[in-house]
């Protein structure tokens, strides 16, 4: 099966002469969770705005379900890609949730019953369909940006890019967040976040690609990224907390761990084997 998702050489020079992207190229199976780190200016959100046409390509190529970018509308390419920016402020304007999910459905010129339908499954996704006629400006920030999802889920996209899942939230709002970012995930969505939470890339993230001055410094699963801290942190990156005290120790964790309980599990076999060494 073909990748949903077909970079090739992409560049990408602003009008001010910044040149942002440099030779990305990249392949993005269908139902993959791919996080983008980097640090700003590393070219993380001009990368993904490419892929719906928000930004078209100085050189290069971009495919995604088999469309090559540059020939399509943006208002074509959301009912194949669904962008959330970072802050859901930026891209919610209507008077209520619900005219604010019926939005791009109703663009579509679709009967009503179906707009209803869309709106319907888009507002029960994220939680919010108990609160269809408030104001979105009433709500708390983790609502709104369910609320983005939730525009762009009316559109039923197949691919999701979801930036900064996570800013600007508490942790109740936050966990919600990446539980239905998982959700999402799990129904069928190929999922891209951009975020510099290293701690979510490790739980939830299948795939990364870390970012530098415009081109890919690492791409591989998060143990394999994780793997070369030099490397990261020649882009002011780190891999998470727990990842860089097991580095520290090699002798005790020859591998990458990604969490607490892989460690304690580490632990317990390395001290198993000490155990069996005393006893022989």
């Amino acid at each position: 099966m073909a990748p949903i998702v077909e970079v090739n050489d992409l560049h990408h020079r602003y009008p001010n002469g910044f040149h942002a992207l440099r030779g990305i190229s990249v392949a993005i199976e269908r139902g993959e969770f791919l996080a983008i780190i980097g640090q700003n200016g590393s070219g993380k959100t001009t990368f993904v705005k490419h892929l719906n046409g928000l930004l078209r390509a100085t050189s290069g190529t971009v495919y995604v379900n088999g469309l090559d970018v540059s020939k399509r509308k943006v208002s074509e390419m959301a009912q194949t890609v669904g962008y959330c920016f970072q802050n859901p402020d930026h891209q919610i304007f209507c008077e209520t949730v619900y005219k604010e999910v019926s939005f791009g459905p109703q663009n579509l010129h679709l009967s009503q019953a179906e707009v209803d339908q869309r709106v319907e499954e888009a507002l029960v996704a994220v939680s919010l369909l108990d609160l269809k006629d408030r104001i979105p400006r009433e709500l708390s920030k983790g609502q709104r940006k369910r609320l983005a999802v939730a525009s762009v889920l009316s559109m039923r996209p197949e691919t999701l890019i979801i930036d900064e899942p996570t800013t600007g939230q508490d942790y109740r709002d936050g966990i919600e967040m990446l539980n239905l970012v998982q959700r999402l995930h799990e129904s069928g969505h190929t999922v891209l976040i951009i975020t510099h939470d290293m701690l979510l890339v490790a739980r939830y993230a299948k795939r990364v690609i870390a970012l530098r001055d415009g081109q890919i410094l690492l791409e591989g699963t998060p143990r394999e990224v994780f793997s070369s801290p030099d490397l990261l942190r020649s882009a002011f990156l780190a891999p998470p907390p727990i990842a860089s005290l097991a580095q520290a120790l090699p002798e005790f964790f020859p591998d990458t761990v990604l969490s607490v309980d892989e460690m304690v599990d580490q632990t317990l076999v390395v001290l198993r084997q000490h155990k069996e060494g005393m006893r022989s």
